[in-house]
């Protein structure tokens, strides 16, 4: 594929190098001239300095025959404007955009369906939502998802008198009144597809698929507390702690966000009414034990 990336920071970098090293033809832009040759001459790829944003930056780029534009830069407009520019001049390209700020959170399907993008990637959320899904389900061992976080894939290790233990596959739903489909069993070091009759033992590894709402039936059926965690402390108030709050509040655990930046908290406070914003430093020990993390 013909491949231009706009933004040549950490992630442009890494997107660079691991796209190249797949054998795509990789250009690069970005208006830094130094970073943009330290990057095409690391990954051995094609260097463009100039406005993302810009038409005739983007035709020194190739972008008439390219496959796919990705914009990665620090700003969330200039990579919707990079991808709409892009899809303008080439109406067969596939575009993604970085966008990471909350306010254009619920305007992702206005992106795709109006202004022609394929992808909307926001690093940030995808970060809360991981945190949060561990923090949900603290006895899984691993937790993917599908289709857009509907579909649940979770790793789970079978404990010595578990409800799970030394029953068939075909009878894990009906005993526990559960709906998931048992995909692998790891045991002793070999990983096997189970049939209905296979029966599952103490320390055996499962792997499930199942919905979110199922999976919190589930390991509420076999006996495992699915809200260990009660209260969270999160330390600095940055976009990351931000989405993340909403998930965990959702989930009803409390939240307390420690931000020193006193017009970060008022934003907070205003976003987030059922978290507990306060004003100081996170690595403030005496504030800390103030606010309970013992």
């Amino acid at each position: 594929m013909n491949i231009i990336i706009v933004g040549c920071g950490k992630i442009g970098a890494a997107l660079t190098k691991a796209l190249n090293d797949e054998e795509h033809d990789i250009a690069v832009i970005d208006i830094d001239g130094a970073t943009v040759k330290s990057v095409a001459n690391n990954a051995d790829v094609i260097g463009v300095e100039g406005n993302g944003a810009s038409i005739q930056t983007q035709r020194e780029a190739g972008i008439g025959k390219a496959d796919l534009l990705i914009a990665t830069a620090g700003s969330d407009e200039v990579n919707i404007l990079c991808c709409m520019i892009a899809k303008k001049a080439n109406k067969d390209i596939s575009t993604i955009a970085r966008v990471r700020n909350p306010v254009y959170r619920e305007e992702i399907n206005y992106f795709k369906e109006e202004l022609g993008l394929s992808m909307v990637l926001n690093p940030e959320l995808l970060a809360a939502r991981e945190i949060a899904r561990l923090l949900r389900f603290p006895y899984a061992m691993k937790i993917d998802t599908l289709l857009r976080d509907r579909i649940e894939i979770l790793k789970h290790r079978i404990k010595e008198g578990s409800p799970l233990a030394d029953i068939r596959v075909m009878d894990v739903n009906r005993k526990l009144g559960s709906d998931v489909l048992i995909c692998t069993i790891e045991r002793e070091g070999e990983v096997f597809i189970p049939n209905g009759a296979s029966m599952l033992f103490a320390d055996d590894v499962i792997s499930f698929v199942t919905s979110p709402e199922d999976a919190t039936k589930f390991f509420r059926s076999i006996k495992e507390d699915t809200h260990q965690v009660k209260d969270t402390i999160i330390a600095g108030g940055g976009k990351i702690s931000y989405y993340l709050a909403q998930q965990l509040l959702a989930l009803g655990i409390g939240t307390k966000i420690i931000e020193i930046d006193p017009k970060r908290c008022e934003i907070l406070d205003e976003a987030l009414s059922a978290a507990t914003i306060i004003c100081g430093d996170g690595t403030d020990q005496e504030l800390l034990l103030e606010e309970g993390i013992e």
